[in-house]
């Protein structure tokens, strides 16, 4: 039995604390969800109207849609702190449908669009919508902010949106001659007042959206300005338009449901994701959520009101107003209805400016200059910038189709690119091909190939993930070819041997690396090259070619080129390592590989049963001991031992008989004897000759305290004295405990 799978049957008793009443008992709920509700009910009121406003849709449908998607939406949702209601995102493409087919259809297709969404989450392909380019959906919504900004701003100068961004930038000119004054008053006011509130300390727990439009209402008020203002109708629920069926194009009225449905799948979506890493309470179930909106949106559009996403901004509020549960996007549902019902002559006092101001500044911040640089940094930029062209140039479905044909036509490329590199180094032809190899590249690769001169060695390095068979037909042609002709050609493949299989005759038919197979860097050289297939004669320097002499070059053709620049510094500024690690001189403990360690890194010392011979007993121990503390000034001593340790064994066996160097020098590990006598009984399950590797453990490190450096370091605090155990079969690393008697597995 190993020493994991000893341990593997002890079990742990953990302690579990939380920092509070769980989420959504009643005490959480008036502790952190009510005080939330508040917060998003304030941030929700302004933003529900401007919406519903620049959709040219009745500003009563903004708040159907938020109580709707507060109570309802709450209720089922697979998101608990999302908050759903109206859309920013959506306002272009409901302000074209009311355009096209009136607000009552209108309202019948964002009932078709729940419908869609609801098939979408029951059939599981909600995870399916975040396949889409980040570079296309920021770009989408860069286009929607610009398209509402520039709308807006019309109304805020005191005219009309006049709808597409082309016509509104040809009018500015005539409506900024125009200009109303109170209502630029008013706006630049809100502007000033979203900008600057949240970056004044402790009152920015108020919404900047609910203190700027109370601003504007009441410098509009003051002044007694003659502005447009909310038009909310004296009897609210008699004034509410409900659903008809659209008349019209049967193709046009099928392609607004399936845009409100996709455009709003992947608005709640992506929000979901992004509140999911602002907490730590419970993951979205995107598929749940995504039944969860369209539920919302079949009862929003058959109230009458407008359709229904998570929104990232009233989330995100949610979150940082200290919500724990659904509960809090119930109750600010709730305060949205109350509002409606009991709080109408309130809302009609506020100017259409007001609201205009604070969608242009939540346009302008759609166009984020920090998701430019990071597509700029990861080379996406032109995606992003063909989205958000053509949504402002074509619209919204057209701009989101020209983003997604550049991403594709990007993702193709990059697919099926490789490089290609020639060189000739001491009379050898060296070229290294990296990438994906499909037949469209293959011209490019042949013509690099035929340029080399011919009876020439040449060596073909295939650094590929992927080989079609047109590629390989290429390759395999020209080789035949260049031998014919007095040339050498040695193929050597370094992810996979995806050449080698197709002479075999047994190509791969998936872009992936064998699994069963450990990347060459890592495993032994023997290993991999018998991995190639046997039916393939390989050249005569290659089979004669000693392993040794094979594994240095291909250490200097692959790794040393990106080693070399750390040797370089370690070179120059001398070695400053952490550690000195004392191992076993056993081939199959390594310790910079279970350490994740470098150059540089450790200061090594091995030896037959990694043992530490007592102070003056042992020169060659003692001055590498002396050297590491002294002089490299390391802050560790590591003594590793291992399983299967054939010194233990021989040991605990006495196989070893003198006179030799080796049973001189296994004598050091008698006082382990003594020390695996004393703790008779101990680990018990365990075979006779671990348990010896553990006790011997302890008692090198209690060697290492009879160097009066190292026990005037440890005594300092300079020195850490570490006790460690590699098991070979599992490749698993303990650390043994202070009393040097047990071990303790370091992923617990």
């Amino acid at each position: 039995m190993t020493v994991s799978e000893e341990r593997s049957k002890k079990s742990h008793a953990g302690e579990h604390t939380t920092a509070g009443p769980p989420a959504g008992s009643l005490r959480s709920v008036l502790r952190f969800d009510l005080p939330a509700s508040f917060v998003v009910f304030l941030v929700a009121v302004p933003l529900s109207l401007g919406i519903a406003a620049a959709s040219g849709a009745p500003l009563i449908a903004g708040l159907i849609a938020a109580v709707v998607g507060g109570i309802l939406g709450g209720l089922i949702s697979g998101a608990p702190l999302q908050v759903a209601g109206p859309a920013a995102g959506l306002t272009v493409i409901v302000a074209g449908l009311v355009a096209q087919f009136g607000w009552a259809a209108t309202a019948a297709i964002t009932v078709g669009a729940g419908i869609v969404q609801i098939l979408l989450g029951l059939s599981r392909v909600g995870r399916l919508a975040l396949s889409l380019s980040p570079a296309v959906v920021h770009g989408m919504l860069a286009g929607i902010g610009v398209t509402i900004a520039i709308g807006q701003l019309h109304v805020m100068l005191g005219g009309a949106n006049q709808g597409s961004v082309l016509t509104n930038l040809i009018e500015l000119p005539g409506q900024i001659i125009g200009l109303h004054p109170g209502a630029l008053l008013v706006g630049a006011l809100t502007i000033a007042v979203m900008v600057l509130w949240p970056k004044l300390p402790r009152v920015n727990v108020v919404p900047a959206p609910l203190i700027a439009v109370g601003a504007g209402t009441a410098v509009a008020a003051g002044f007694q300005l003659d502005l447009a203002r909310v038009s909310l109708p004296s009897d609210i629920i008699n004034e509410v338009v409900l659903p008809q069926l659209p008349s019209g194009p049967v193709l046009a009225i099928i392609g607004g449901v399936l845009t409100v449905a996709l455009v709003a799948s992947v608005e709640s979506l992506l929000s979901a994701v992004a509140v999911d890493k602002l907490h730590d309470g419970p993951r979205a179930n995107l598929d749940k959520e995504l039944v969860a909106q369209g539920v919302a949106n079949t009862v929003s559009g058959a109230l009458g009101g407008l359709p229904v996403t998570g929104v990232i901004v009233r989330s995100s509020t949610n979150v940082a107003a200290g919500a724990k549960s659904r509960w809090s996007t119930i109750l600010h549902g709730l305060w949205m209805l109350l509002a409606v019902l009991l709080l109408a002559s309130v809302l009609r006092q506020i100017p259409m400016a007001a609201l205009a101001a604070v969608l242009i500044v939540i346009g302008v911040r759609l166009v984020s200059v920090a998701h430019m640089k990071q597509l700029w940094r990861h080379r996406e930029m032109v995606v992003y910038a063909a989205t958000l062209l053509g949504v402002i140039a074509f619209g919204l479905v057209e701009g989101v189709l020209v983003g997604l044909a550049v991403a594709l036509v990007r993702a193709f490329y990059r697919l099926t690119h490789s490089t290609v590199d020639v060189a000739n180094e001491d009379g050898r032809w060296y070229v290294g091909v990296r990438g994906s190899l499909v037949f469209l590249g293959a011209g490019r690769l042949v013509r690099e190939l035929r340029a080399i001169p011919l009876r020439e060695s040449v060596v073909l390095e295939l650094h590929v993930d992927f080989m079609d068979h047109g590629v390989f037909e290429a390759i395999n042609d020209w080789r035949i070819g260049y031998e014919r002709t007095g040339g050498q050609v040695r193929v050597d493949e370094v992810l996979d041997s995806w050449y080698h299989r197709a002479i075999g005759g047994r190509p791969a038919r998936r872009k992936s690396v064998r699994p069963n197979v450990p990347p060459r860097w890592f495993a032994p050289w023997s290993h991999w090259q018998q991995t190639e297939p046997l039916d393939v004669e390989l050249p005569a320097q290659a089979q004669n070619e000693d392993h040794l002499i094979a594994g240095i070059r291909a250490f200097e053709k692959h790794a040393a080129p990106l080693v070399r620049p750390f040797l370089s510094d370690l070179a120059e500024h001398g070695q400053k390592p952490q550690q000195l690690f004392i191992t076993c001189s056993d081939s199959r403990v390594l310790p910079n590989l279970f350490t994740s360690s470098g150059p540089g890194d450790q200061f090594s010392l091995r030896n037959v049963g990694n043992l530490v011979p007592g102070f003056g007993e042992d020169a060659s121990v003692g001055s590498a001991i002396e050297y590491a503390v002294d002089v490299l000034g390391v802050q560790e001593i590591v003594v590793c031992g291992h399983s299967d340790c054939g010194a233990m064994k021989a040991v605990l066996a006495q196989s070893v008989t003198g006179p030799s160097a080796l049973h001189d020098w296994l004598r050091y590990a008698e006082p382990s004897l003594l020390r695996l006598a004393a703790t008779a009984g101990e680990d018990a399950e365990l075979p006779a000759n671990e348990r010896l590797c553990l006790a011997n453990i302890g008692q090198q490190l209690e060697n290492l305290l009879s160097y009066p450096n190292v026990a005037a370091a440890v005594a300092a605090g300079k020195v850490r004295l570490v006790g460690m155990y590699f098991e070979i079969s599992s490749a698993k690393v303990f650390l043994l405990d202070a009393d040097r008697r047990a071990l303790r597995d370091i992923t617990v």
